[in-house]
Protein backbone atom coordinates (compact mmCIF):
# COMPACT_ATOMS: atom_id res chain seq x y z
CA UNK A 1 0.00 0.00 0.00
CA UNK A 2 1.36 3.33 -1.44
CA UNK A 3 1.79 6.06 1.37
CA UNK A 4 0.23 8.96 -0.56
CA UNK A 5 -2.52 11.81 -0.30
CA UNK A 6 -5.20 12.67 -2.75
CA UNK A 7 -7.32 15.13 -2.84
CA UNK A 8 -10.29 15.25 -5.59
CA UNK A 9 -11.87 18.62 -6.26
CA UNK A 10 -11.92 19.40 -2.44
CA UNK A 11 -15.13 22.08 -1.39
CA UNK A 12 -15.26 22.77 2.24
CA UNK A 13 -17.39 25.28 4.60
CA UNK A 14 -17.59 26.79 7.60
CA UNK A 15 -20.91 27.87 9.31
CA UNK A 16 -22.44 27.87 5.66
CA UNK A 17 -19.76 29.72 4.01
CA UNK A 18 -17.26 27.97 1.35
CA UNK A 19 -13.85 28.82 2.02
CA UNK A 20 -11.71 26.16 0.28
CA UNK A 21 -13.18 26.11 -3.99
CA UNK A 22 -12.15 22.55 -5.35
CA UNK A 23 -8.49 22.01 -4.15
CA UNK A 24 -7.01 19.33 -5.98
CA UNK A 25 -3.43 17.77 -4.38
CA UNK A 26 -1.30 15.09 -4.47
CA UNK A 27 1.55 14.17 -2.04
CA UNK A 28 3.29 10.46 -3.76
CA UNK A 29 5.21 8.51 -0.99
CA UNK A 30 8.38 9.85 0.35
CA UNK A 31 7.63 13.29 -0.64
CA UNK A 32 7.42 16.78 1.58
CA UNK A 33 5.22 19.28 0.14
CA UNK A 34 4.96 22.78 1.07
CA UNK A 35 1.70 25.62 0.87
CA UNK A 36 2.22 28.77 1.26
CA UNK A 37 -0.30 31.82 0.66
CA UNK A 38 -1.56 34.89 2.36
CA UNK A 39 -3.35 34.61 5.82
CA UNK A 40 -6.56 33.90 5.50
CA UNK A 41 -6.70 32.42 2.29
CA UNK A 42 -7.61 28.36 3.47
CA UNK A 43 -4.44 26.99 4.32
CA UNK A 44 -5.31 25.90 7.77
CA UNK A 45 -8.62 24.69 6.66
CA UNK A 46 -7.33 22.28 4.28
CA UNK A 47 -5.16 21.00 7.18
CA UNK A 48 -7.88 20.84 9.27
CA UNK A 49 -9.82 19.24 6.79
CA UNK A 50 -7.44 16.60 6.11
CA UNK A 51 -7.39 15.95 10.08
CA UNK A 52 -11.26 15.50 9.85
CA UNK A 53 -12.06 18.32 12.37
CA UNK A 54 -15.92 18.68 12.63
CA UNK A 55 -16.67 22.00 12.32
CA UNK A 56 -14.88 22.08 8.70
CA UNK A 57 -18.05 20.42 6.45
CA UNK A 58 -17.06 19.06 2.68
CA UNK A 59 -19.24 19.75 0.27
CA UNK A 60 -17.66 18.19 -2.18
CA UNK A 61 -14.58 16.26 -3.32
CA UNK A 62 -12.51 13.32 -1.68
CA UNK A 63 -9.52 12.42 0.81
CA UNK A 64 -7.81 9.22 -0.08
CA UNK A 65 -5.18 8.76 2.04
CA UNK A 66 -3.06 4.95 1.64
CA UNK A 67 -5.77 3.70 -0.97
CA UNK A 68 -8.63 4.66 1.36
CA UNK A 69 -11.30 7.31 0.72
CA UNK A 70 -10.88 9.08 4.62
CA UNK A 71 -13.61 12.29 3.91
CA UNK A 72 -16.36 10.60 6.31
CA UNK A 73 -13.76 9.14 8.78
CA UNK A 74 -13.25 10.49 12.18
CA UNK A 75 -10.51 12.24 13.53
CA UNK A 76 -9.41 9.38 15.67
CA UNK A 77 -9.40 6.66 12.62
CA UNK A 78 -7.15 9.13 10.49
CA UNK A 79 -4.80 9.23 13.29
CA UNK A 80 -4.47 5.52 14.13
CA UNK A 81 -4.29 5.31 9.89
CA UNK A 82 -0.86 7.33 10.47
CA UNK A 83 -1.87 11.54 10.33
CA UNK A 84 -0.33 13.48 12.65
CA UNK A 85 -0.76 17.33 12.87
CA UNK A 86 1.61 20.15 14.81
CA UNK A 87 -1.03 23.03 15.53
CA UNK A 88 0.07 26.02 14.80
CA UNK A 89 -1.68 27.28 17.92
CA UNK A 90 -1.99 24.41 20.18
CA UNK A 91 -4.49 24.28 23.19
CA UNK A 92 -3.47 24.73 26.57
CA UNK A 93 -4.67 21.57 28.93
CA UNK A 94 -4.76 21.73 32.38
CA UNK A 95 -4.77 18.74 34.54
CA UNK A 96 -2.66 16.55 32.08
CA UNK A 97 0.75 16.85 31.91
CA UNK A 98 3.61 16.79 29.11
CA UNK A 99 4.56 13.33 30.52
CA UNK A 100 1.19 11.72 30.80
CA UNK A 101 0.27 12.89 27.09
CA UNK A 102 4.09 10.71 25.80
CA UNK A 103 2.72 7.76 27.74
CA UNK A 104 -0.57 7.53 26.56
CA UNK A 105 0.83 8.19 22.59
CA UNK A 106 3.31 6.03 22.94
CA UNK A 107 1.80 3.03 25.09
CA UNK A 108 3.61 3.70 28.28
CA UNK A 109 6.26 5.57 30.01
CA UNK A 110 9.19 2.98 28.98
CA UNK A 111 8.45 4.14 25.60
CA UNK A 112 9.36 7.69 25.92
CA UNK A 113 11.99 8.59 24.00
CA UNK A 114 14.64 10.63 26.30
CA UNK A 115 16.93 11.30 23.58
CA UNK A 116 14.17 13.21 21.45
CA UNK A 117 13.33 15.37 24.52
CA UNK A 118 16.41 15.95 25.73
CA UNK A 119 17.36 17.40 21.78
CA UNK A 120 14.29 19.34 22.19
CA UNK A 121 15.07 20.33 25.25
CA UNK A 122 11.67 19.27 26.65
CA UNK A 123 12.81 16.66 29.52
CA UNK A 124 12.45 19.56 32.36
CA UNK A 125 9.01 20.56 30.89
CA UNK A 126 7.60 16.34 31.70
CA UNK A 127 5.75 17.56 35.02
CA UNK A 128 3.97 20.68 33.57
CA UNK A 129 0.79 21.05 32.09
CA UNK A 130 0.89 20.66 28.40
CA UNK A 131 1.21 24.38 26.85
CA UNK A 132 0.40 26.28 30.00
CA UNK A 133 2.33 29.36 30.47
CA UNK A 134 4.71 27.62 27.44
CA UNK A 135 6.36 30.85 25.24
CA UNK A 136 5.88 30.04 21.45
CA UNK A 137 9.28 28.09 20.97
CA UNK A 138 8.38 25.42 23.98
CA UNK A 139 4.61 25.17 22.01
CA UNK A 140 6.18 23.99 19.08
CA UNK A 141 9.18 21.47 20.36
CA UNK A 142 6.30 20.47 22.57
CA UNK A 143 4.05 19.68 19.23
CA UNK A 144 7.06 17.70 17.42
CA UNK A 145 8.03 15.88 20.60
CA UNK A 146 3.99 15.00 20.43
CA UNK A 147 4.66 13.73 16.72
CA UNK A 148 7.97 11.73 17.63
CA UNK A 149 6.36 9.55 19.69
CA UNK A 150 3.14 9.36 17.67
CA UNK A 151 5.41 8.16 14.74
CA UNK A 152 2.85 9.07 11.59
CA UNK A 153 3.52 8.11 8.17
CA UNK A 154 2.18 11.99 7.21
CA UNK A 155 3.10 14.35 9.32
CA UNK A 156 1.33 18.09 9.02
CA UNK A 157 2.73 20.93 10.13
CA UNK A 158 1.15 24.49 10.36
CA UNK A 159 3.44 27.00 10.70
CA UNK A 160 6.08 25.62 12.44
CA UNK A 161 8.27 28.98 12.46
CA UNK A 162 5.04 31.12 13.88
CA UNK A 163 6.25 32.69 17.00
CA UNK A 164 9.71 31.36 17.01
CA UNK A 165 13.27 32.57 17.30
CA UNK A 166 15.95 31.50 14.66
CA UNK A 167 18.09 29.02 17.68
CA UNK A 168 13.95 26.63 18.60
CA UNK A 169 13.71 26.87 14.50
CA UNK A 170 16.87 25.18 14.07
CA UNK A 171 15.86 22.43 16.53
CA UNK A 172 12.28 22.09 15.21
CA UNK A 173 13.71 21.74 11.37
CA UNK A 174 16.65 19.49 12.52
CA UNK A 175 13.83 17.24 14.62
CA UNK A 176 11.27 17.57 11.75
CA UNK A 177 13.77 16.43 8.94
CA UNK A 178 14.02 13.19 10.48
CA UNK A 179 10.44 12.70 10.95
CA UNK A 180 9.84 13.26 7.33
CA UNK A 181 12.77 10.26 6.58
CA UNK A 182 14.92 13.85 4.80
CA UNK A 183 18.31 12.73 5.84
CA UNK A 184 21.59 11.64 4.17
CA UNK A 185 21.27 7.94 5.48
CA UNK A 186 17.90 7.69 3.74
CA UNK A 187 17.97 7.14 0.21
CA UNK A 188 15.51 8.64 -1.39
CA UNK A 189 14.12 5.32 -2.78
CA UNK A 190 13.46 4.61 0.69
CA UNK A 191 11.85 6.93 1.90
CA UNK A 192 8.26 6.55 2.52
CA UNK A 193 7.18 9.03 5.24
CA UNK A 194 4.74 12.12 3.65
CA UNK A 195 4.57 15.44 4.79
CA UNK A 196 2.42 18.78 3.84
CA UNK A 197 3.64 22.30 6.16
CA UNK A 198 1.74 25.18 5.72
CA UNK A 199 3.81 28.39 5.77
CA UNK A 200 3.19 31.76 5.28
CA UNK A 201 6.73 32.79 5.51
CA UNK A 202 8.65 30.28 3.74
CA UNK A 203 11.56 30.34 5.78
CA UNK A 204 11.16 26.60 6.96
CA UNK A 205 12.83 25.81 3.91
CA UNK A 206 16.32 26.61 5.54
CA UNK A 207 15.66 23.89 8.08
CA UNK A 208 13.13 21.12 6.26
CA UNK A 209 14.14 20.58 2.49
CA UNK A 210 10.55 20.12 0.36
CA UNK A 211 9.86 18.53 -2.77
CA UNK A 212 7.11 20.45 -4.28
CA UNK A 213 5.12 23.70 -3.24
CA UNK A 214 1.76 25.14 -3.90
CA UNK A 215 0.62 28.90 -4.07
CA UNK A 216 -3.00 28.74 -2.07
CA UNK A 217 -5.22 31.81 -3.15
CA UNK A 218 -8.81 32.51 -1.73
CA UNK A 219 -9.44 29.04 -1.33
CA UNK A 220 -7.71 28.00 -4.79
CA UNK A 221 -4.53 26.46 -5.36
CA UNK A 222 -3.08 28.73 -8.24
CA UNK A 223 -0.01 27.38 -9.25
CA UNK A 224 2.85 24.65 -8.18
CA UNK A 225 6.41 23.49 -8.74
CA UNK A 226 10.18 23.73 -7.33
CA UNK A 227 9.56 25.07 -3.52
CA UNK A 228 12.87 27.48 -3.58
CA UNK A 229 11.53 28.55 -6.79
CA UNK A 230 8.50 29.49 -6.12
CA UNK A 231 9.78 31.00 -2.70
CA UNK A 232 12.17 33.09 -4.42
CA UNK A 233 8.86 34.34 -6.33
CA UNK A 234 7.06 35.57 -3.68
CA UNK A 235 9.95 37.07 -2.35
CA UNK A 236 10.27 39.43 -5.60
CA UNK A 237 6.30 39.70 -5.83
CA UNK A 238 4.74 39.24 -2.94
CA UNK A 239 1.20 37.16 -2.76
CA UNK A 240 -0.56 40.13 -4.66
CA UNK A 241 1.07 39.00 -8.16
CA UNK A 242 0.43 35.43 -7.42
CA UNK A 243 -3.43 36.88 -7.02
CA UNK A 244 -3.02 38.70 -9.85
CA UNK A 245 -1.64 35.88 -12.29
CA UNK A 246 -4.12 33.51 -10.46
CA UNK A 247 -6.83 35.84 -12.36
CA UNK A 248 -5.47 35.97 -15.53
CA UNK A 249 -5.30 32.15 -15.35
Amino acid sequence: MQNELIIENLKVEIEGKEILHGVNLHIPQGETHLLLGPNGCGKTTLLMTIMGMPQYKVTNGKIIYKGTDITKMTIDQRARLGIGVAFQKPPTIKGVTVSKLLETISGGKHNIDFSKADELNMRNYFDRDINLGFSGGEIKRSEILTLVHQKPDFIMMDEPESGVDIENLKIIGKVAQRLLDKTEDIKIINRKKIGLIITHTGYILDYIEADRAYIMINGNITCHGNAHEIFREIQKHGFNDCANCAQKY
